[in-house]
Parts: C-alpha cells; structure tokens; sequence
C-alpha cells in the first residue's frame, strides 16, 4: 500500500488496523505522481495496482471496493493467476 500520508500517520493507522503488509509512505508524493494517481487536490486516488512478479502492470483497479474489498482482491487476484507465496 502507498500513501501520501507521512510516516508517523501510516504507522498509527497500520497499528490501529493490525495492517500485515507493507506500507510506502509517498510524502514527496513522487510515487502517486508517477502513477498518475495524484489528484489536484494533492491527495492519492485510491486506486488497486496489480503487478506480476516481472514488474509488468497486470491490472489498475479506479473503482472503490469498500465494503468488498477482501473479495475483491481475493477474486482478481486468482483471475490474474497470481500465486500465494
């Protein structure tokens, strides 16, 4: 997951969530600019970026999954063929 938050606000909310990934914390908001994902508002768009083990982009996701996010991902993910580790 990448955020344009700063460290401190990622880690508070990794904590509070018991978050068990990753997280890049884009404070320069280069990373949200090079995606394209950077709305003028200068805050991140909560898009899904799928990437294979070679570094190829395999889908972007624009719609929210709120409410279904863990089926979501769980379903594109074996859609995408991408294997547990």
């Amino acid at each position: 997951m990448a955020s344009v938050d700063p460290i401190a606000r990622n880690k508070e909310f990794a904590e509070k969530e018991q978050a068990n990934f990753p997280m890049l914390s884009d404070e320069d908001k280069k990373v949200a600019e090079a995606y394209g994902v950077l709305s003028p508002r200068g805050t991140a768009m909560r898009w899904w970026f799928f990437i294979g083990p070679d570094g190829k982009i395999l889908h972007i996701e624009t719609a929210q999954h709120t409410a279904d996010a863990g089926t979501f991902l769980t379903t594109k993910l074996e859609e995408l063929k991408v294997k547990k580790r």
